[in-house]
């Protein structure tokens, strides 16, 4: 690890509207509270990242027209640059995942996933070695694709490519070096996925849909590289009053509950993990600020990166209920994404 003495947290950001690139936090080991230490704004708009396995490098997108991926060094101060930013040759990269010594990066803008691959030192290659283009309209022809989330499964024998605008998701493996399609799920026509987060059975995911607003509970075979629908679940217990958009989604450790942020509403909804993987909604609470974008789950702590009030909040959650209850916030502009190591 990086600095094995504390527990460190990465924020990512929207430079083009007024972010401070990336923030790194520490994490007090009682209360999970971030107190900001460093910032960089070497690359604009990270508003991803993802850290390697022995936790010493840190990979961000740029989500650009002209998409970029870098990697940063991780010691005890600010991270720094490990080598220039990297073109994915894709458009507006929204995410990014590790997978077969490569960075894959879903490249929202242009409907693809791009491979870059991983040097042994963990800098990356000057180029993509492949890149797969995501075909097919979404609903009534009125969408292309637009890749927003592309991550490897629990056994990592498959990367998984969420496609809001051909409400599908990919599995894929890589063929020298290039993402290929090992099989495409439909999800409902107009459902826009968004996001997908796996159960720790292995054997489960939850998909949050951006324009339903809905989460599709599906069985996961990673014998067979296949995704099941199963069940679709509203993330309100209403018909929203207005324009509501999920965004992230999370399971906790012990697999018991699931969270899912909505913009829009500005809540997050807690569902209960029932026999079998299927949810059931049990209430929501205000997510501490406005539009979340991301929120991540650790060690008893939801992570929420409310992009519109810039500001990170932390909840402590209940363990009997799985209800968050707000216990602090960081300021961070235009906040995108929280990520713990």
């Amino acid at each position: 690890m990086a600095d094995d003495r504390r527990r460190r947290a990465f924020i990512g950001s929207f430079t083009a509207a007024g972010g401070p690139g990336i923030v790194t936090a520490d994490v007090d080991p009682g209360s999970g509270a971030l107190t900001a230490t460093h910032r960089v704004d070497t690359v604009p708009d990270p508003s991803y990242l993802a850290l390697a396995p022995d936790g010493g490098t840190l990979y961000a997108v740029s989500e650009t027209t002209a998409g970029t991926v870098t990697a940063f060094r991780l010691a005890a101060g600010a991270p720094e640059p490990a080598g220039p930013p990297v073109p994915v040759a894709g458009e507006a990269p929204t995410h990014l995942g590790l997978y077969g010594r490569h960075v894959l990066t879903a490249n929202y803008g242009s409907g693809s996933v791009s491979a870059v691959p991983v040097r042994p030192d963990g800098t990356l290659a000057a180029a993509p070695s492949g890149v797969l283009r995501h075909t097919g309209p979404g609903p009534e022809h009125r969408r292309s694709p637009r890749a927003h989330q592309v991550q490897p499964d629990p056994s990592g024998r498959w990367a998984v490519s969420v496609d809001l605008g051909t409400d599908s998701v990919r599995v894929c493996t890589l063929v020298d070096g290039t993402p290929a399609v090992h099989r495409e799920t439909a999800l409902r026509p107009g459902s826009g996925p968004r996001h997908l987060a796996f159960h720790p059975d292995g054997g489960h995911a939850y998909v949050v849909n951006e324009l339903a607003p809905t989460v599709t509970v599906c069985r996961w075979d990673a014998a067979e590289g296949a995704l099941h629908p199963l069940d679709e679940v509203p993330v309100l217990p209403d018909a929203p009053a207005g324009d509501a958009y999920p965004s992230g989604v999370a399971v906790s450790a012990d697999g018991r509950f699931v969270w899912t942020a909505t913009r829009g509403e500005d809540v997050l909804s807690v569902f209960a993990v029932e026999p079998g993987g299927g949810l059931e909604l049990l209430t929501t609470v205000p997510c501490g600020g406005h539009w979340p974008r991301a929120l991540t789950a650790f060690d008893g702590v939801l992570y929420v990166a409310n992009e519109r009030s810039g500001d990170v909040t932390w909840f402590a959650v209940d363990p009997g209920t799985g209800t968050p209850r707000r216990a602090g916030s960081l300021a961070v502009a235009a906040a995108s994404c929280v990520l713990l190591g």
